[in-house]
């Protein structure tokens, strides 16, 4: 990755944008899978990356990043900077000018109250919403005139390009969520399945967790797009149906996500029907670790908010389960080339990840010794040790997915020989990362000891992704269980470094900070790092103008899609 990506200016001027098409839905319907189903269209509303990347083809944000990793404008006529007057000269404003003439999907006039209800939406006291960590540290948005916005931060911020940004930070049309604020915002059923939106498609219908049909946006910016009059995306099953449905039988013509064996990927391939593309981005497979205590003896509001861990905030013990993981081993038989062995929560961009000694190591000898000198050992006999009288015994839960359930037996194994004991779980994808706050299997709510999976995000500087660990990020039932702060984790030197990091300027200092947290999250029992993954999709050899995103929603550039000879 060029060190241009990363720096404050590091901007493109124009969106992707290859030869025009003839006329907008002349190549008739392109069929789209994602074996983890979306479960709803409100980005806000889910912090799953299928709900964000299906939303994608509908709502936008101002700016979002090209393949390359840049920023390019989107609906804003150009990326605000100090060169060009769009970034005050203390840092606390950024003013946005949007491009004249876009239309809602429904005709009427995208303008500047729509962003600055999109910021009170996320925003609202007695709300929940999956992305605040993006609008951190705003005191407001104002709209001087209908194409102005103006964000205000409380301090100097040196990267304002948090809200707003990337397909994690989108528009909603402020008359079609009006009354969908705060704890009302869950209620919205119509406006959550079918937004409003000024991207490339429109939504017909919605199925959560099944299917979503969608047509060619008629009021579409650029009247030439997009090529496809009709979308079907297909959700569920599993990743192997999904990569065979390109690859293999030509039914569908885009696949994400193959989150499948290397020679499984390459048998596909030899159906001839289409390819598989690759690329390396943050994504990061990792064990979360509850910081708070899951029982079940507990209240349904009290589960996963009640502190501390029975036994999982003794850093014996989880340094101990990191210690007896086989890494390399899980990248060989889930990954190959596509996955690199990591214990940095943020491996990508280089630069800001970290190498701690003997992580690629396993060592069960030495696991099993640091559990021995903290006292933390069998005292009946059964096998499994003890901390206090409580059994090293816990609930290991993850989605189904066949990689991921291997990935689980291993590390069963690994536990057990260190004296602690797993029960394995896996739920459908679809509910796992849905977000729905009445469901009690769904990731943020992590009625478990410990959860697998894995997560991204948009743009090359992770100052946002590094807020998922603030303690004001934690999902609990005030926040309607939204919140990207999985782990409950709560570290004070952490909160203080990400205010530092929010504050400075200087990319070194930048950098230096980003190491920082990154160690703090693995040494201070945040999480288990394992794996660094590839993105693997598969798209028919017939679907041109694909342009693999690692940086923002795959279906970036979805309006630029065409059927190819």
């Amino acid at each position: 990755m060029k060190l241009k990506t990363l720096l404050l200016g590091a901007v493109a001027a124009t969106a992707f944008a290859p030869a025009a098409f003839a006329e907008r839905g002349s190549d008739g319907q392109v069929n789209i899978i994602y074996w983890q189903a979306p479960s709803i269209m409100n980005p806000f509303l889910s912090g799953g990356t299928k709900d964000v990347e299906a939303a994608s083809l509908v709502i936008e944000p101002l700016a979002r990043y090209n393949s390359s990793g840049e920023m390019v404008a989107w609906l804003a006529e150009e990326i605000p900077t100090l060169d060009n007057g769009g970034i005050s000269e203390d840092l606390t404003q950024i003013t946005w000018k949007l491009k004249p003439g876009i239309k809602w999907s429904d005709g009427s006039d995208f303008t500047s109250a729509d962003v600055k209800f999109s910021y009170e939406y996320c925003t609202h006291p007695e709300g929940g919403c999956a992305q605040v960590t993006k609008f951190e540290g705003v005191t407001s948005v104002e709209t001087p005139d209908a194409n102005t916005v103006v964000v205000t931060f409380g301090k100097a911020t040196p990267f304002p390009y948090g809200p707003f940004v990337g397909g994690e930070s989108p528009i909603i049309q402020a008359a079609q969520f009006a009354e969908c604020l705060g704890a009302k915002a869950p209620e919205c059923t119509e406006a959550n399945f079918s937004p409003i939106g000024t991207g490339p498609f429109v939504v017909d219908e919605f199925k959560p967790n099944d299917v979503i049909t969608l047509s060619a946006n008629p009021n579409y910016r650029d009247p030439a797009k997009p090529a496809f009059g009709k979308v079907l995306f297909k959700g569920g099953g599993d990743a192997t149906a999904a990569g065979r449905a390109v690859m293999e039988t030509g039914e569908f013509d885009y696949a994400w996500n193959l989150q499948l064996a290397p020679d499984v990927i390459e048998q596909m391939e030899a159906g001839g029907k289409g390819k598989a593309v690759a690329g390396f981005g943050p994504l990061l497979e990792r064990i979360h670790l509850n910081n708070t205590n899951p029982s079940p003896d507990l209240g349904p509001d009290e589960r996963s908010v009640v502190r501390p861990h029975p036994f999982l905030s003794d850093p014996a013990v989880y340094k101990a389960m990191s210690m007896a993981i086989d890494r390399p081993l899980l990248v060989e038989i889930g990954y190959g080339k596509a996955g690199r062995s990591s214990c940095s929560w943020v491996p990508a961009p280089e630069v800001f990840a970290i190498n701690p000694e003997g992580c690629e190591v396993q060592d069960i000898a030495g696991a099993n010794a640091l559990l021995d000198q903290a006292g933390i050992v069998d005292t009946d006999g059964d096998g499994i040790r003890e901390k206090d009288g409580v059994p090293l015994k816990l609930l290991y839960q993850t989605s189904t997915n066949a990689v991921r359930q291997d990935f689980q037996a291993l590390i069963k194994q690994w536990w057990n020989e260190i004296g602690i004991e797993s029960e394995l779980r896996n739920v459908n994808s679809s509910v796992f990362f849905g977000g729905d706050p009445g469901s009690p299997d769904t990731f943020q709510k992590f009625y478990a000891d410990v959860q697998m999976y894995a997560n991204t995000f948009n743009g090359t500087d992770p100052q946002s992704y590094f807020g998922n660990g603030l303690c004001d990020k934690a999902p609990t039932p005030a926040s309607q269980w939204q919140g990207e702060n999985i782990s409950r984790f709560c570290d004070e030197e952490f909160d203080a470094l990400h205010a530092e990091l929010s504050e400075t300027a200087d990319m070194a200092k930048r950098i230096e900070i980003g190491q920082k947290l990154n160690t703090i999250m693995f040494e201070k029992g945040g999480m288990i790092p394992l794996v660094h993954r590839g993105r693997l999709s598969a798209h028919a050899n017939t679907l041109g103008g694909v342009d693999l995103n690692v940086w923002d929603s795959e279906l970036w550039n979805a309006a630029d899609w065409y059927r190819a000879e």
